[in-house]
């Protein structure tokens, strides 16, 4: 429909220049004397028909931007939400090799070049094939001599676009790639902010940007100087036709080969083409840096999980978990997380895992949830192997409540529910903050669960943000449990109330808790002793405490840091 729009808006605005030649045709024609009434009706009737060609023009051409431009914000749109839907099956493989600010600038300012392209780009590409067409035509059917020199000039104009228009794209890309790495150094700024300043870094995050920027605004002088040698390139072109249209038809004239208002009508079809050419340049640009663009977004959208969900069939999660020699080397580092690592977990009993940084308890959080993929031995499920079953119903029933706390800029109704596959009422969500010992302090907010948090709960202590999160988790009713140091920014008072509460919990989930601190773990059935990997110690809290292991050494030296001494 833009194309048809775009030839029907042309096709007006070049039959204006001919109604231009037979006027100045008929006033030549009668001498420009004395028919001044004759002189009138033709003014009359000339206008009239210019200004409806002009109406008719004007018409099809909102038509044909209302189309084309509407069409290209529409597979923007498409285009994001594929992008950001193709980033959300991604694993954490993908996120651990990109950087943030350069995944948020191909969604944003890589897909906003495309859209330039599909808008802007391919409706002035339309525009210059139809005008230059039907004015060529036009030109060529008044004077096949003089139309031969108006376009003289353009086969020179053409070769000038081809040379500089790989430049164009490799400027393109190397600006886009600074505009990554800016976005990248703002939002971590963004995010460290209370670090940066506590450490009194603002001058360092300043001088890291500033030079960034300098980086980014070099770079883009020389794309912005590359396109300024287009406009005036294709000016000086473009008046070299009108002289050549002005020498050569009055020469026409002279010989009685053409009239006078055919020269002003040839000025008018090489006016019309100015625009047009004059717009290659920037059109080649756009397409140039669409066409970097799309390389980048490509990349991500042709990058494929590692992970990936193996069945559809129904999975039905009950809590039995068992890992049977699981190794686990990752790759980029070569570091050996677990070795052979071998534990059972029943429905319904409390698995602790404790030891040392760096001993892999997050590394069989990680395997258990299969954000990664293990290398050795097997992790069954319900008695089936974890690679085999239906991933999206396995991981519906796991709850987990990481160390490093996230809660959205949003309310904490909306905290506390996220995640949830069904509407949670507010007497659920309000057991659920009670059971994680953190209700009484949203009561004494004005908004209550209303209450809007800052970014990352910035309005909230370490405690109160981490006892949300347990609250989160338990709203789901989850059949596995996984506490990752999650109490580390509490008390041992709240500790106990809140390890009472999951102890008494109205639903019977299997739970694994992960800790540094042996206070955390002692309401565990088992507890499982780490290092290097390796499963050293295993047992309920009193059996290790009776064989004086590395567990009980554990106790012992936290004992003393307590007492102070």
């Amino acid at each position: 429909m833009g194309t048809l729009f775009t030839i029907l808006s042309n096709y007006f605005g070049v039959q204006m220049p001919r109604y231009v030649q037979e006027s100045i045709d008929e006033l030549s024609a009668s001498g420009f004397s004395n028919q001044l009434e004759n002189a009138l009706w033709l003014a009359l009737r000339i206008g009239g028909l210019y200004l409806m060609l002009s109406i008719g023009k004007g018409f099809f051409l909102f038509l044909m931007r209302q189309t084309i431009i509407i069409m290209s914000r529409r597979i923007e749109y498409d285009l994001k939400n594929e992008v950001f839907k193709h980033y959300l099956t991604l694993d954490n493989a993908f996120y651990k090799k990109n950087r943030i600010g350069d995944l948020m600038n191909r969604i944003s300012e890589d897909i906003s070049q495309v859209r330039m392209y599909l808008g802007p780009g391919v409706m002035y590409s339309i525009n210059l094939i139809v005008l230059s067409v039907m004015s060529i035509y036009q030109m060529f059917k008044i004077n096949s001599t003089l139309a031969f020199f108006a376009l003289l000039p353009l086969p020179l104009m053409s070769y000038l676009i081809y040379r500089v228009s790989n430049r164009i794209n490799l400027s393109s890309k190397h600006v886009q790639e600074e505009q990554s790495n800016l976005t990248t150094i703002a939002q971590e700024t963004f995010v460290n902010i209370r670090l940066i300043k506590a450490y009194n870094q603002t001058e360092s995050a300043q001088n890291k940007l500033k030079n960034a920027a300098e980086t980014y605004k070099t770079k883009s002088m020389r794309l912005v100087l590359i396109n300024a040698l287009f406009m005036p390139t294709i000016l000086l072109l473009i008046g070299a036709s009108t002289l050549l249209v002005i020498y050569v038809g009055a020469v026409l004239t002279e010989n009685h080969q053409l009239s006078l208002g055919s020269i002003v009508a040839f000025l008018f079809y090489v006016n019309n083409l100015t625009w047009p050419f004059v717009s290659i340049g920037w059109v080649t640009s756009i397409i140039q840096r669409a066409e970097a663009s799309q390389q980048r977004i490509n990349e991500f959208l042709s990058a494929e999980p590692e992970i990936v969900n193996p069945s559809l069939a129904p999975f039905e999660f009950k809590g039995n978990l068992r890992f049977e020699k699981v190794a686990l080397t990752y790759e980029n580092t070569g570091i050996k997380a677990l070795n052979e690592l071998s534990f059972e977990i029943k429905s319904g009993e409390q698995l602790g895992v404790l030891g040392k940084t760096g001993s892999g308890k997050s590394s069989i959080i990680a395997a258990l949830a299969r954000q990664i993929d293990i290398n050795g031995g097997t992790i069954y499920v319900e008695d089936q192997r974890l690679d085999k079953i239906n991933l999206q119903d396995y991981r519906s029933k796991i709850a987990l409540v990481p160390q490093d706390v996230f809660l959205f800029s949003d309310t904490i109704r909306n905290n506390v529910t996220f995640g949830c596959p069904e509407p949670i009422d507010d007497t659920t969500v309000i057991e659920a903050l009670k059971m994680a010992h953190v209700w009484h302090n949203i009561q004494e907010f004005p908004e209550g669960l209303d209450t809007v948090l800052g970014e990352i709960g910035v309005n909230l202590s370490g405690g109160q943000k981490q006892r949300i999160s347990i609250a989160r988790a338990l709203v789901r009713f989850p059949t596995l449990l996984i506490l990752d140091d999650c109490l580390s920014a509490v008390d041992t008072e709240t500790e106990e109330v809140i390890l009472n509460q999951l102890k008494n919990l109205p639903f019977k989930p299997s739970v694994i808790t992960v800790s540094h601190r042996t206070s955390t773990l002692r309401n565990c059935d088992n507890i499982l002793v780490l290092h290097e990997g390796q499963c050293v110690e295993y047992g309920n809290p009193e059996e290790l405490m009776k064989r004086k292991g590395l567990y009980y050494d554990f106790v012992q030296q936290q004992n003393k840091e307590n007492s102070g001494v």
